[in-house]
C-alpha cells in the first residue's frame, strides 16, 4: 500500500451530503475483475450524461460539465471536501480504490460511514473528520480563491493552507501508524512473518502428525 505522510494539493469540492458507495461507483462496475481502472468511473452517473457499463471507452462519453471533477481549476486535486455521512451504504472496498485511481489521497467531511472511513485507511486515502464550521470554512475558500490547496501533515496532525491557517485533526494512533508506513493487513502480517515461521516450525517438531499426508 502507498504510504502517506504529506500531501499538498488542489482541493475539488463536493456539496453533498449522505454520499453512497453507489453513488461513488455504481454496482454494475463491480463486474470488473480487475482492482485498478476504477477511477473512470468514479461517480459515474453524476460524471457523464449517459449511462456507464465496464470497460466502457469513456473518453467518448459526454460529461457533466457543472460536475467539479469535470472542471478544470479542479485537475489534478488530491483532496475531496465533502458534507457529512460521506460513504454510507454498502461496505464496498471499491469505492476507495476508485477514489484513490482517480487521484484522491485526502477526504475531508464533517463525518463518514464507519466502514467506509475503515476502508480508506486500508487502501492508503486519509479521511479526516473536521467540525461542520471548519469544513465550511474550506468551502468558501475553494469558491472564492483559485487554485486553493492545501497541505495535509500526518505526522504534525495539522492542515495548513496557502495564508497560514492551521486546523488540528484527530486520528487513531494505530491507523496514523499504518497509513505513516503504508501498512494494510497483508503488510502487517508480513512484518510478522520471521514468528509465524518460527511457529510453524515448533509445531511440526512437537505435533508431526498435523503434517502428515493420508
Amino acid at each position: 500500500m502507498q504510504p502517506f505522510t504529506f500531501l499538498k494539493s488542489k482541493v475539488v469540492p463536493l456539496d453533498r451530503a449522505n454520499v453512497d458507495t453507489d453513488a461513488i461507483l455504481p454496482k454494475q462496475f463491480l463486474m470488473i475483475i480487475e482492482r485498478t481502472g476504477f477511477g473512470q468511473h468514479l461517480f459515474d452517473e453524476w460524471r457523464y450524461l449517459d449511462h456507464g457499463e465496464p470497460y466502457q471507452d469513456c473518453s467518448k462519453r459526454p460529461l457533466n460539465l457543472s460536475f467539479p471533477l469535470n472542471q478544470p481549476r479542479f485537475e489534478g486535486a488530491g483532496v475531496l471536501l465533502t458534507r457529512g455521512n460521506f460513504g454510507c451504504g454498502s461496505s464496498r472496498e471499491h469505492a476507495p480504490w476508485a477514489l484513490h485511481d482517480w487521484g484522491i489521497r485526502a477526504i475531508i467531511a464533517p463525518s463518514f460511514a464507519e466502514i467506509f472511513y475503515g476502508n480508506c485507511f486500508k487502501n492508503g486515502i486519509l479521511p479526516i473528520a473536521l467540525d461542520e464550521v471548519a469544513v465550511e470554512n474550506i468551502f468558501v475558500a475553494v469558491e472564492h480563491l483559485p487554485g486553493y490547496q492545501l497541505s495535509i501533515d500526518l505526522e504534525k496532525q495539522e492542515i495548513l493552507d496557502d495564508r497560514g491557517n492551521r486546523v488540528p485533526f484527530d486520528i487513531d494512533p494505530f491507523r496514523k501508524h499504518c497509513l505513516l508506513n503504508g501498512l494494510d493487513e497483508v503488510g502487517m502480517t508480513l512484518l510478522k512473518a520471521g514468528a509465524i515461521r518460527q511457529f510453524e516450525k515448533t509445531r511440526l517438531a512437537l505435533e508431526p502428525w498435523l503434517y502428515e499426508r493420508f
